[in-house]
């Protein structure tokens, strides 16, 4: 058995407990709403906090160097500029969006930030808006023009600006691009109903109660065909509004029957593909491209989203489940490069 000092054993055992748990007794199977794709929920949390940090008084010897802090997180707005501050090593989120607002200065952040990404995992998404047809309703900004009482099933609401969870900052983004919020909603005499996830089984219940008569949200394939099956219809993102999402930073996308085979023709949305690892732009080369290299050496047992075997290809190619609107890191685009994994 290969062994390692009573630090590094104690963090991999660790790691190894974790993932551990996430497979026992804490974890349940269940069925999103809609569809027939099995989910694993556990009681465990979903956010990861982890930080390894190499001895204040350790001296470097001939074989090594002082080492170096990794840590990683996932979040938006706070945790990217912790990346930023160097508090945290790599952040690992969903979806690609964070990256390019954070990399281009947009909203929710006040300028460009220092970062680059080590890869982009494979997940097909889209941000959705759909409507029932008995709302009479079929573009997007005639929501504001009717000021429309919708029963709406969107996240779970958290307080203004959103700008710690990137499904409702995105979400909330296209509706004030429209020239309304989830408050005008409310004083129109709509509703707000609550969905901890896009596949919630309430929401599959409410979509055929007919109890809700709108759906906002991301995770489109987990919801769409059920709301399709009943009366709703995916409103576009045409036009000056989706001038005004593309300048928002929203790359837009369109899905169609080939995905929800109710639909009768490809629908204009915004893009929420893509899983990017997120790293300050000034992180050590060699870190950088040793991130690739574990990714590489474990991308059997790696999470994905497309339910593929993870190809390190897609990882930097920029396809339309991983679009990257970020540079890689210089160390990890070596290490793609010298490996073939990326082409000139």
């Amino acid at each position: 058995m290969v062994r390692y000092n009573s630090g590094i054993q104690r963090s991999k055992g660790f790691l190894e407990m974790g993932a551990a748990l996430y497979e026992g007794s804490l974890s349940r199977k269940v069925t999103r709403s809609g569809t027939d794709v099995p989910q694993v929920n556990c009681r465990l949390g979903a956010r990861l906090s982890l930080c390894i940090d190499p001895k204040p008084d350790r001296q470097p010897d001939e074989d090594d160097s002082m080492g170096v802090t990794f840590s990683v997180s996932s979040g938006l707005r706070k945790a990217v500029l912790r990346v930023v501050a160097g508090e945290i090593s790599v952040l690992w989120v969903n979806p690609t969006v964070v990256l390019t607002l954070a990399y281009l200065g947009l909203p929710p952040f006040d300028a460009p930030q220092p970062v680059r990404t080590i890869a982009v995992f494979p997940s097909h998404d889209v941000i959705g808006f759909a409507v029932h047809e008995s709302t009479g309703i079929t573009a997007f900004e005639q929501i504001l023009e009717r000021k429309y009482p919708l029963r709406l099933s969107t996240r779970i609401p958290i307080t203004p600006p959103f700008d710690e969870d990137p499904t409702m900052f995105s979400v909330t983004s296209m509706m004030g691009a429209a020239g309304f919020s989830l408050d005008h909603i409310s004083s129109w005499g709509g509703e707000i109903h609550s969905a901890s996830r896009p596949s919630d089984g309430l929401r599959g219940t409410a979509i055929k109660a007919g109890t809700i008569d709108a759906i906002f949200d991301e995770g489109i394939l987990s919801w769409g065909q059920l709301a399709i099956e009943h009366g709703f219809r995916i409103l576009p993102i045409e036009g000056a509004l989706r001038q005004k999402v593309e300048a928002a930073g929203y790359a837009m996308t369109t899905i169609g029957p080939d995905r929800l085979p109710g639909l009768r023709e490809a629908v204009a949305v915004a893009d929420f593909s893509g899983w990017p690892m997120i790293v300050h732009a000034d992180m050590d080369e060699d870190l950088a491209y040793a991130l690739c290299e574990a990714i590489e050496s474990r991308q059997a047992v790696m999470p994905t989203d497309n339910y593929k075997p993870l190809n390190m290809a897609d990882l930097c190619a920029g396809g339309i489940e991983a679009p990257r609107h970020a540079p890689l890191h210089p160390g990890a685009e070596r290490f793609y490069r010298q490996r073939g994994y990326l082409k000139s």
